[in-house]
C-alpha cells in the first residue's frame, strides 16, 4: 500500500515507563457495602435489624440514600463519542480492566457495525491508502503468471480452487482473470473463492468481477455465481476454513497479513509485559502494561524460542501475531492435504518485529488511539514466524523466500510487460505506466519525476517481501530458488 511509502513516523502514545507501570485493574471506589445485623452507624450502610419477638414486626430496614448515584438528566444533544468508542469503553468497563492491543485492533478494523473495513471502500486515491493492484494493472498480471506457472507444475489439474484472502475491491483478481482469459485450459479449471468479511466489499467485488447468478438446471442445486471476465465460478466466504477441501488449491494473500491483530510486549523491570489499552481518568484511551502473564505470552515464548536469545536480548519491544501463526498453520495443512501452494506478499521483516503498529488516515499517519474506526491499523509482517509456523504444521510443505517484491516481479517479467505496453499508448498512459512501474519495483523517489514534489512516486520494491508455501510434490515455484534453511 502507498500508506507504507510514507516515512514511518512515531505517533504520540500515552505509555507508562516500566518503572512506573500502573496496575491493570484499578481499585474501584464507586461502590462499598457492608451487611450486618448490628451496625454501629445504621445510617451509613444498608442495615437490617432482626427482632426476636415473634408477635412483633420481624424486621426494620433503614436505608441511607445520600451516597446513591444520581444520573444526570437525560439530554437529546448528540454525543461526541462514536458508537465504536462507546463499545470499546463498554468492553473495558465490563472486564474491569484493559484489553489487549490485538483486541483493540480487531474491534477497530472488523467490528460488524463500525469496523474500518466493514461498511465502506477504503482503497484507492479517494480512500485511506492505495494497494499495489490499484497502482498498476501489471501487478495482478504478474500474480496471474505465478499462479499459472504453479498450475503447470501441479500437472495442469482440470479443477483448482483459486483463493484470495482480503481481496479489497477485487482489482487483483480482475487483472489476473483478464490477462489469463486467453489461456482457456487454466481459467476453465478455476473456482475462485474470495475470503472477505465486509459485505460492502463483497458487493464491490461482485460488481468489478462482472458476476451474475447462473440458473441451475436441476432442483435442490445451488445457483452458481459466474464471472463474465473468464466464465469462472466465484464464491465468497468469511474464513479460509469454509473453502471446500479435496481440490488442489492456490492461495493469494496480498496485503492481508499486515491487518491481522498483533499483541505488543515491552521489556520491564519485572520481565516482558503485554501492552494493553485502558481508559484513564479523563475518559481517554491510554496504554498500560500488564502486571501478570497474559494468554498471548504463550506465543511470545514460542517466538523467542524461534529467534534465539542473542536476537531477543537486543530488543525492548516485541510484536507477535497469533492469528498469523494460526492462519499459516491452516494454509500449510490445506496445501499438505490437497496440494497446491500459497503466495504471501506484504511489507514486513524476515525476523522479529519490534514496534511497528501504525495508524493511517487519508494517507497520513495519526495516533493509534485517536478516533478508533476512522483510520487503518496495520503492523509489519513477521515472515520468519510464518516460515516456522508452516514447517511446524506439516512436513509435506516447503517454504521459499522471502525475496523483495522488486526481485519477484522482475523475475516474472514485469520489465518486458511494461516495455510492451509502452509501445502502444498515449503520452498520458505512458506517464501512468512509468509511475506505476516505479512504485511497484523501485526504491525511494523516482528519478524521472518532473511533477510536483508532493506527488513524486515512491518505490515499494524493497519494502515489500514475497514468500511461497507449497506442497513439496510441486517442486520449487518460480521465481524462487531452493528452500532457505
Amino acid at each position: 500500500m502507498l500508506r507504507r511509502l510514507l516515512q514511518q513516523a512515531s505517533t504520540p502514545r500515552r505509555l507508562f515507563s516500566p518503572q512506573s507501570s500502573p496496575p491493570l485493574f484499578k481499585k474501584c471506589s464507586h461502590f462499598s457495602s457492608s451487611f450486618s445485623s448490628k451496625s454501629q452507624n445504621p445510617n451509613s450502610h444498608f442495615v437490617e435489624h432482626l427482632e426476636d419477638q415473634p408477635n412483633q414486626p420481624t424486621s426494620t430496614i433503614s436505608i441511607d440514600r445520600s451516597a446513591l448515584y444520581n444520573p444526570p438528566e437525560h439530554s437529546h444533544e448528540p454525543s461526541s463519542e462514536s458508537e465504536l468508542v462507546k463499545h470499546l469503553k463498554g468492553i473495558i468497563k465490563f472486564r474491569g480492566g484493559p484489553i489487549s492491543v490485538a483486541e483493540y485492533m480487531e474491534e477497530v478494523l472488523t467490528n460488524p457495525k463500525a469496523g474500518f473495513y466493514i461498511n465502506r471502500d477504503v482503497f484507492g486515491a479517494e480512500g485511506d491508502f492505495v494497494t499495489s493492484p490499484e497502482v498498476s494493472q501489471m501487478f495482478g498480471e504478474m500474480i496471474g503468471v505465478w499462479a499459472m506457472c504453479l498450475w503447470e507444475q501441479m500437472g495442469q489439474p482440470n479443477r483448482v480452487n483459486l483463493v484470495e484472502l482480503g481481496p479489497g475491491r477485487g482489482t487483483l483478481m480482475v487483472d489476473l482473470l483478464r490477462s489469463a482469459s486467453k489461456f482457456k485450459n487454466f481459467t476453465e479449471s478455476l473456482h475462485i473463492h474470495m475470503i472477505e468479511c465486509s459485505p460492502a466489499l463483497q458487493k464491490l467485488q461482485h460488481h468489478n468481477l462482472k458476476c451474475a447468478d447462473e440458473d441451475s438446471p436441476r432442483e435442490n442445486v445451488e445457483k452458481r455465481t459466474i464471472s463474465a471476465l473468464a466464465g469462472t465460478p466465484v464464491s465468497w466466504h468469511t474464513a479460509l476454513e469454509q473453502v471446500p477441501s479435496g481440490l488442489p488449491t492456490i492461495i493469494i494473500a496480498h496485503e492481508f497479513y499486515d491487518a491481522l491483530p498483533v499483541h505488543q510486549f515491552q521489556r520491564a523491570s519485572r520481565g516482558w509485559c503485554e501492552k494493553m489499552v485502558d481508559v484513564d481518568e479523563d475518559s481517554s484511551f491510554c496504554f498500560v502494561l500488564s502486571l501478570h502473564p497474559t494468554p498471548a505470552t504463550v506465543y511470545l515464548m514460542k517466538r523467542c524460542k524461534w529467534a534465539g536469545l542473542d536476537e531477543i536480548k537486543k530488543l525492548n519491544h516485541i510484536e507477535v501475531c497469533p492469528k498469523a501463526m494460526d492462519l499459516t498453520r491452516t494454509i500449510a495443512e490445506k496445501i499438505s492435504s490437497d496440494g497446491g501452494g500459497a503466495l504471501i506478499i506484504d511489507y514486513g521483516l524476515n525476523g522479529v518485529v519490534s514496534d511497528s503498529l501504525q495508524a493511517i488516515r487519508k494517507h497520513k499517519f495519526v495516533d493509534i488511539l485517536d478516533k478508533p474506526g476512522s483510520a487503518d491499523l496495520s503492523a509489519y509482517v513477521d515472515f520468519d514466524a510464518i516460515r516456522h509456523s508452516a514447517k511446524e504444521a506439516s512436513e509435506d510443505v516447503a517454504v521459499h523466500g522471502p525475496m523483495t517484491q522488486s526481485m519477484f516481479l522482475g523475475s516474472l517479467g514485469i520489465n518486458f510487460r511494461v516495455e510492451a505496453l509502452l509501445q502502444n499508448c498515449t503520452d498520458e498512459q505512458a506517464e501512468s505506466l512509468r509511475t506505476g512501474y516505479w512504485r511497484l519495483v523501485g526504491e525511494g523517489e523516482a528519478p524521472f519525476w518532473e511533477g510536483p514534489d508532493e506527488k513524486v512516486p515512491i518505490g515499494m520494491g524493497t519494502r515489500y517481501l514475497a514468500m511461497a508455501i507449497v506442497n513439496k510434490k510441486q517442486g520449487v515455484p518460480v521465481p524462487f530458488n531452493e528452500e532457505k534453511r
